[in-house]
């Protein structure tokens, strides 16, 4: 599903205009990003929690020469879905 799908649904059950719907769907979207650029945890209840995660430092390979490489240490976004969401997936 894509955010316009999502945009057209919202739209048509509450009466509001795709553009609105779109705008608010990236607007979420946009909080949750500038929340875990700062760190932050963002739970959504019945929905989920977004949580930034370090990866350290370590030593690799590149796969094509087998030649040891350095990966710098990085942040990424990780989701937990919640028991709700899990629910409605296998029941």
């Amino acid at each position: 599903m894509t955010i316009n799908e999502i945009a057209e649904t919202l739209a048509a059950e509450h009466g509001a205009s795709k553009a609105d719907a779109r705008k608010l769907i990236n607007d979420v979207f946009a909080a949750i990003g500038d929340a875990a650029a700062k760190g932050e945890e963002v739970a959504i209840n019945g929905f989920g929690k977004f949580k930034v995660k370090a990866s350290p430092a370590r030593d690799g390979r590149n796969p094509s020469t087998g030649e040891k490489i350095s990966i710098p240490a990085s942040r990424k976004v990780t989701f937990t879905a919640a028991k709700a969401l899990k629910d409605r997936l296998n029941g």
